[in-house]
């Protein structure tokens, strides 16, 4: 009995991995890496790593997205793990709730509730913000490996995705806020 209940778990783990042919985005084991990552500082982190391995955590995390999460994803098209994620964002001018979508991001303004999206277009390479009435190109990713971005005075400028290519947009933009781009 044992030995047949043995090889039919090792037949379905064969077969989920052989016949989806798809290597993932392991959501579920990279969610708990991130969160595992957030807990303190690196001694606890590291703690709460050892853990995770001793309670097999990570392992299970790991063995359900090889086996369940991953092969969904290739069948449907989407991961379950990766559902659209909202989180409150404290501005300077008000507070924020940003949701994460399929193509982009969603921000809503929590006092007036406006929202606007920001969207990227993979066909043109470029994040546009697009609200009711608007979709106003922001940035251009060129096939050069440099980035194209619309000022607010309607000129464009073209950096380096890197630190000093950050630095010399909000230069030009006379913007003492940091952003960045994923």
């Amino acid at each position: 009995m044992r030995k047949s209940k043995s090889m039919m778990v090792c037949a379905v783990l064969a077969g989920s991995i052989l016949f989806t042919s798809c290597i993932g985005s392991f959501k579920l084991w990279n969610n708990l890496k991130d969160w595992n990552q957030g807990v303190g500082n690196k001694f606890v982190n590291e703690l709460v790593f050892i853990a995770l391995h001793i309670v097999p955590v990570y392992e299970i995390a790991y063995l359900a997205d090889v086996i369940v999460f991953n092969s969904i994803e290739f069948w449907s098209g989407s991961n379950p793990v990766a559902s659209n994620e909202t989180k409150e964002i404290k501005g300077e001018n008000g507070d924020y709730l940003v949701t994460s979508n399929e193509n982009g991001y969603t921000i809503t303004n929590k006092e007036d509730n406006q929202s606007m999206d920001l969207v990227y277009n993979k066909e043109s390479k470029t994040w546009n913000a697009v609200t009711e009435t608007e979709n106003i190109e922001l940035v251009k990713m060129n096939d050069n490996g440099t980035v194209s971005i619309n000022m607010q005075n309607g000129t464009s400028m073209t950096v380096m995705p890197d630190m000093q290519g950050v630095a010399a947009a909000r230069a030009a933009s006379g913007s003492t806020s940091f952003f960045a781009a994923r």
